[in-house]
């Protein structure tokens, strides 16, 4: 059977509630393509419910909320089963798992938790702030994994005084910090008109960047190994 889930942490706790007893149960998102044939069923969040699978999931491994949360935001095909798999273990062993990399379900759960914390430290140094016309400060971005409030917390500690946007484009969604409070807020897109120093300063990185390229060594294997070409969309030197 397959349980239909919204990847909410409540969707998730609710759903794994209700497959815990079937052993060939599959969770996925709601809207997943099914195989013909597959029976499915799609199981409503229920904070109550969800808030006790949590609290039972705290005795058992405090530290495994925490890594339910960096799960439901990767954004690999079958995260949700990946979960479901990880956290049932822990369950079925009524205590942590983490590190029993000889299991397939703890491996593919580390290896999730591997990719979205390895996005997360190179976005806080690929992402380009803009400065607007207002003042305020805007960078769009396209990451993997759904983690643009997370670096929005990272941003805020270093540029508290800056009001910003970080806009997830892929995922239509912002973070907002207005200097006193951060906040999520669906945004489809979004014109920015730039201040004339940005405009100057995005001009100087692009002849510096030019200026310390050497031509005869460019080395671009080792290039899109420390910055992948995915990520130069929104790069002011790659444009």
């Amino acid at each position: 059977m397959v349980y239909l889930i919204d990847e909410t942490r409540d969707g998730f706790l609710t759903g794994f509630f209700a497959a815990w007893g079937d052993e060939e149960a599959v969770l996925a998102p709601i809207g997943t393509q099914l195989p013909l044939g597959q029976e499915a069923v799609e199981v409503k969040a229920d904070p109550q419910r969800a808030a006790k699978v949590l609290a039972r999931f705290r005795e058992l491994d405090g530290g495994c909320v925490r890594e339910l949360d960096r799960l439901l935001r990767c954004g690999d095909e079958g995260h949700i089963f990946i979960a479901f798999r990880y956290f049932r273990l822990i369950a079925k062993r009524g205590g942590p798992v983490r590190g029993m990399l000889a299991r397939p379900e703890v491996l593919a759960a580390e290896n999730a938790l591997r990719r979205v914390s390895h996005e997360l430290d190179r976005m806080k140094g690929f992402v380009r702030f803009q400065e607007c016309a207002s003042g305020a400060l805007y960078a769009p971005l396209s990451p993997d994994n759904d983690i643009v409030d997370i670096l929005a917390r990272h941003f805020q500690k270093r540029l508290s005084e800056y009001p910003f946007v970080l806009h997830d484009v892929s995922r239509k969604k912002a973070a907002v910090w207005d200097g006193e409070h951060l906040f999520l807020a669906p945004l489809e897109r979004a014109e920015v008109m730039l201040s004339a120093d940005e405009e100057g300063w995005q001009k100087l990185w692009k002849q510096y960047f030019a200026a310390v390229n050497i031509p005869a060594r460019e080395r671009l294997t080792q290039q899109r190994g420390y910055l992948p070409v995915r990520y130069r969309k929104f790069m002011t030197e790659f444009h």
